[in-house]
């Protein structure tokens, strides 16, 4: 069984969860919930980054412990992965031994291979984002410097142990060409390409200005660099050092989705980090986007921090997952809507998927008493409908395998455009009156075709998936791509249908 390893970045824990961290775990939930139904051996990853700086500042105004803080804002990101219906594993928090153990062996494998040394740091530094920063890449407002993302930098002096990241250009620039799929959109890919080809600094990896993180070995006067620990999660969850393991050997490497922001963390410092330390590299990266909220950009400062759990109260979860890849193409920017939400609950899911759904199984159990006896006497037009399905589900595979979420959903409501145009055209409520041979091979066909869609909507809307598998009678502990294209010759036995997605208005009347 070939095996698949997906992780989320591990979340900054020093506030709440919002929109952007329920928008990266659902994705790697999608994910992994269709490298599941291809019969992969599937290992799912996410947690919590513990340590540094902003940490121990959000604890001292609020006069508790950073672990105390930390246990109880970790809390918040495990609880959200639950409410999410997120498939994931484990959860990694970094505070855990296991972490530490794992970070200090890294850390002692880089000091061994020469890859580190002491000296003094001089630079630009941002609290906000954990990162150094050039002069060249800073943005200068009324004699204040500020970092891209708009955080304010501040003139740091003091020792340091420093990586020889400026080592590593040749070797990541081949790694690169030899891996032309390793960072993914593509746009990301040449973004990351042009900064390495510029050159690289040596990157400082301690810090002595503050006490909250993992010390360094043998020298108690160094903390690690968040980003030098927090990356190391990705390999600690897997039992490293032990790459005995089976963990670390079935799933190692594995595939990041990140947001485009820590992309450079992820795809420049993490494969140099490896292999300076003689381990392989990720085989992926993939960045997506930010949501603004309104057209406006999301910020505490202006109050509009969308909390996920009270959208998907008033909505519903699937109804979430589905709005947040349907509405924006993977790992571009995009605006969050209630108003556009709504639109994609009643015209996509009510009126076209819903619809489809509810006038076949309801018109069968009303009328069939539940039962469809199989018949293979098809037509064209029928072996037309099972064909496109048959294409549009390749497709559909062949974007959800390049994270291209938004398009695999497009393969799949092309062909619930194409079974509701079946159904106008043979009529089922027609051919009852003439021909009810004709009819129930029509039904037939339509309730194959609906099954095919619940699978291949499960990753994104596996609850409403498992519900309408259940109309259809299905087993749904089995639910797989194997069971695709075998045709259940047993008769159907259709469970009396709910709407699967009711309006949106039906809700608040």
């Amino acid at each position: 069984m070939k095996s698949y390893y997906i992780t989320t970045p591990i979340y900054y824990c020093n506030d709440k969860p919002h929109l952007g961290h329920a928008y990266t775990n659902v994705a790697c939930d999608i994910i992994a919930r269709y490298h599941k139904l291809k019969n992969e051996d599937v290992y799912f990853l996410t947690g919590t980054d513990e340590h540094g700086q902003k940490v121990e500042q959000a604890a001292k105004l609020r006069k508790i412990s950073p672990k105390k803080l930390t246990d109880e804002l970790s809390k918040n990101f495990l609880e959200l992965t639950k409410f999410l219906n997120c498939s994931n594993d484990d959860f990694i928090r970094t505070t855990e031994i296991r972490h530490k153990e794992s970070v200090h062996i890294l850390w002692n494998k880089l000091i061994e291979n020469d890859e580190i040394y002491l000296d003094k740091y001089k630079g630009w530094y941002s609290i906000r984002d954990e990162a150094f920063f050039d002069e060249k890449e800073l943005i200068k407002k009324d004699s204040v410097f500020y970092a891209p993302s708009g955080a304010k930098v501040e003139w740091i002096e003091e020792e340091s142990y420093f990586f020889k990241l400026s080592k590593w250009k040749d070797k990541l620039l081949e790694f690169y060409s030899n891996n032309p799929d390793f960072v993914a959109p593509i746009t990301r890919f040449n973004e990351v390409k042009s900064f390495v080809k510029g050159g690289l600094n040596d990157l400082s990896v301690s810090r002595t200005t503050f006490k909250w993180g993992i010390g360094v070995p043998n020298n108690d006067n160094h903390i690690i660099y968040v980003w030098l620990d927090a990356l190391q999660n990705y390999l600690s969850a897997l039992k490293f050092p032990d790459t005995n393991s089976l963990l670390y050997k079935k799933y190692w490497p594995g595939v990041h989705i990140v947001g485009k922001d820590i992309l450079r963390f992820h795809s420049v410092y993490w494969p140099a980090f490896l292999m300076a330390a003689n381990l392989p590299p990720p085989k992926r990266v993939f960045a997506h986007g930010w949501f603004t909220n309104e057209g406006n950009k999301i910020s505490k400062s202006l109050g509009n921090i969308i909390d996920p759990i009270k959208i998907i109260n008033e909505y519903g979860l699937d109804e979430f997952r589905y709005f947040l890849f349907s509405q924006v193409p993977f790992g571009d920017d995009g605006d969050f809507s209630l108003k556009a939400l709504k639109n994609r609950i009643n015209n996509d899911l009510s009126n076209d998927y819903g619809n489809l759904v509810q006038r076949v199984c309801s018109f069968i159990y009303n009328n069939c008493e539940g039962k469809i006896i199989y018949d293979d006497s098809y037509n064209e037009e029928d072996n037309n409908l099972f064909n496109s399905s048959i294409n549009l589900f390749e497709s559909y595979k062949k974007s959800m395998d390049k994270e291209e979420i938004d398009k695999g959903i497009k393969h799949i409501f092309k062909l619930i455009s194409l079974a509701n145009i079946y159904v106008d055209k043979q009529a089922p409520w027609k051919l009852k009156k003439i021909n009810t041979q004709r009819m129930n091979t029509v039904l037939f066909t339509l309730i194959e075709i609906i099954k095919r869609i619940a699978i291949m909507t499960y990753p994104i809307m596996p609850n409403k998936s498992k519900k309408l598998l259940l109309y259809l009678n299905q087993n749904i502990d089995e639910i797989s791509f194997s069971n695709f294209h075998s045709i259940n010759q047993n008769n159907i036995i259709i469970n009396k249908p709910e709407p699967l997605f009711p309006k949106y208005e039906d809700k608040i009347d």
